[in-house]
């Protein structure tokens, strides 16, 4: 097993130094716990294996010492490990937080590690490694953490043929030729890494279900989909399944789906009934219904919160939930048509529903109000759904931003969606709070993201890319982390504590966002990538299609006008305060203002730059600040193994590369529309 799998666990050999202060600690490892189930039975093997790498000599495990330091893992449901917690220290971990603690008492001093739940003493076991990594002090640790949501979701789009839809790392690793692979070490794998980010929730098939995944469901498969669920609840994790809306017809002999058939119901009851009865703690559905010519209750006259509610009450005898994603809107769009905005159809189909759905549907909004892109707004839908459960689903794998080809740390995107003012109860209503149910009171929110992993020896191709799931992890547990801590900490964990690694692998992290947006699509617009794969530059690709992708650049300038007063008005679905910001063209972001405004190549941004300019100036510097991250990287040769350092170069060179055809085709473009030549007299192809 290479160095590239292990990815955050990889447990290397600690410096000597830190070595010798964590071995007292660590030599003894006392379990307190009322019964051994696997969950538990797996915080502490992965703790004793951990340690064990780390300092070159596991630890001994008993449920008593006589020994003066040792660590305690434990749960609050004995008597032992409550003696050394303050019952409101387990109460504000809540059943999945947990508690690090170094206790002293007369004779001796150790470690407790726990919380109310196995989870809870798996996450703080997790915490712990996470601390010895990376060189931290642990002898006055006193902490108590909680994660912000509940619901903490991975979304494959894997296919039972062995493809993965967006997916850029190789075949899945659940499927191969229409069965379920039947080797299951990677599966449990990958849940250790999930579970080491605190994530408790996956969904195993793409979200387009095609005709052999509709079976998921019935007596034929589910022994299989029972098998991967207990691979991931080892580590915690609920498994849940991408559903047909139209199943009733495909797998039950029906001649609807209508959700308020009395046949269909009854199918899905059934349905639901036997998924139980394989998997008890099955987590529930995950549907994109009428999107994208998936089925879905618009067929019969039917809306959202009817499909919806019908599968909910499907699933509420056993506490299961329904994930329904809010990506709807119109592909068929006709370009000629100035007034049909698709940046408005999940507002529009979704807001007039609030206050409908069942209290075990929960709404899976998208960050932004496309798709996807490398920039674009927060959804609006984040401040208009005041009393209905919601998640926020933003994009690991990278289809719009380099395809794990191109180095791009999405985490600085993701914290300024999650840190995103909504006001919907005045100032301080992020969308942290409103996808985490914190804001309007709601059971039910948190986060769900595309994941990014595949077959490859790396799990996600780009070796790099791997922070960005690492990444997502962190952020859906703790959302208030910077992307500073976030690259420093993965950074640590993947390739160890070396002060030069660090510092120069962090800062290509933090510096890739803004260097991947400089070469491609400019200020907001989005889109300018080729149809169907999304992978490299097409600025016409989208512009008379059906998919209402459009930037309507002509010879005097570009941009889409969705305000309310001149445009589409898709300005007016946010709250008061941000909505005010983005109809004024005058306090706009640069960053953002094509997406919001047209206006000439000759506009002046806040930057002193014409509009013209800062697309040839954005484009140059782009392509070569991408060359220099070669250059940085090769500065890393001989501190890194062979292995790792020669696949990211690799990426690293193809993307220098093809950052300078994103730049010439983008500048040349634009300059043959506007016929303004660049100020520095740079090459720009005519």
């Amino acid at each position: 097993m290479g160095e590239a799998y292990k990815a955050w666990l990889r447990y290397a050999p600690l410096h000597p130094d830190q070595a010798k202060e964590y071995a007292p600690w660590c030599g003894m490892i006392v379990a307190e716990a009322s019964g051994q189930s696997p969950l538990f039975a797996a915080a502490c093997e992965e703790l004793v294996n951990g340690i064990g790498s780390m300092l070159g000599r596991r630890p001994e495990a008993g449920a008593s010492t006589d020994r003066e330091h040792y660590l305690m893992v434990g749960t609050g449901e004995h008597s032992e490990f409550r003696g050394v917690m303050e019952t409101a220290e387990l109460e504000a971990a809540g059943d999945e937080g947990y508690v690090l603690k170094t206790v002293e008492e007369p004779g001796r001093r150790f470690i407790a590690i726990g919380g109310k739940t196995d989870r809870s003493a798996l996450y703080g076991v997790f915490h712990f490694l996470r601390l010895m990594q990376t060189g931290q002090r642990i002898h006055e640790l006193h902490a108590v953490e909680k994660p912000a949501a509940k619901l903490r979701m991975i979304n494959h789009w894997d296919n039972m043929d062995g493809s993965i839809e967006r997916g850029y790392a190789g075949g899945s690793i659940f499927f191969r030729e229409g069965k379920f692979i039947a080797d299951r070490k990677r599966i449990r794998d990958y849940a250790r890494l999930m579970a080491a980010v605190g994530l408790n929730a996956v969904c195993i098939n793409n979200v387009n279900v095609h005709e052999v995944e509709s079976n998921l469901i019935t007596p034929e498969l589910l022994p299989s989909v029972a098998m991967a669920a207990d691979s991931f609840r080892a580590y915690g994790i609920r498994l849940y399944l991408s559903v047909n809306f139209a199943s009733p017809i495909q797998c039950g002999g029906l001649a609807t789906a209508d959700p308020l058939d009395p046949e269909v119901k009854r199918f899905w009851a059934e349905r639901a009934a036997d998924v139980y009865r394989h998997i008890p703690d099955f987590g529930g559905f995950l549907v994109k219904a009428d999107s994208e010519f998936r089925p879905g209750p618009f067929t019969y006259g039917r809306d959202h919160a009817d499909g919806a509610n019908m599968l909910a009450e499907a699933l509420q005898p056993y506490g299961g939930i329904v994930i329904w994603r809010c990506f709807v809107y119109d592909c068929l769009q006709d370009w000629r048509d100035r007034s049909t905005d698709r940046a408005k159809a999940a507002y529009d189909h979704f807001r007039p529903l609030d206050g409908k759905f069942s209290d075990n549907v929960v709404l899976q909004i998208k960050n932004g109000p496309v798709d996807f892109q490398v920039r674009e707004p927060v959804s609006p839908l984040f401040g208009g759904m005041r009393q209905t459960n919601q998640l926020l689903e933003l994009q690991i794998t990278q289809e719009y931003t380099g395809q794990q080809k191109h180095l791009c740390y999405l985490v600085p995107q993701w914290k300024e969606v999650i840190d995103f003012d909504t006001y919907a109860q005045g100032e301080g209503s992020t969308v942290a709070k409103a996808a985490s149910g914190a804001l309007n009171g709601r059971p039910l929110g948190g986060f769900a993201a595309v994941a990014n992993i595949g077959d490859d020896s790396s799990w996600t191709g780009h070796v790099l890319a791997q922070a960005n799931y690492y990444g997502y992890g962190r952020l859906a547990w703790r959302p208030e982390l910077t992307s500073e801590q976030i690259a420093d900490e993965w950074v640590r964990l993947t390739f160890g504590n070396d002060p030069a690694v660090v510092g120069t692998i962090s800062r290509m992290l933090l510096d890739s966002w803004s260097i991947y947006e400089s070469y491609t699509s400019p200020l907001g617009i989005g889109w300018m990538v080729n149809p169907g794969h999304h992978y490299g530059p097409n600025v016409d690709g989208y512009e008379y299609s059906k998919w209402g992708t459009y930037h309507y650049a002509d010879c005097h300038g570009l941009g889409v006008d969705r305000t309310v007063s001149t445009g589409t008005g898709f300005t007016g679905q946010y709250r008061e305060i941000p909505a005010a910001c983005y109809e004024s063209i005058d306090s706009c972001p640069d960053e953002l203002l094509l997406f919001f405004h047209h206006v000439p190549y000759t506009h002046v941004l806040k930057s002193g730059k014409t509009v013209i300019q800062h697309i040839y100036d954005s484009h140059f510097e782009g392509a070569e600040r991408a060359a220099k991250l070669v250059e940085t990287w090769r500065g890393l040769e001989g501190k890194i193994d062979g292995g790792r350092y020669a696949s990211v170069l690799s990426r690293l060179e193809e993307q220098s590369k093809h950052a300078e055809e994103w730049r010439d085709v983008i500048n040349t473009y634009f300059y043959r529309k506007s016929g303004l030549p660049d100020a520095h007299h740079r090459r720009i192809y005519p």
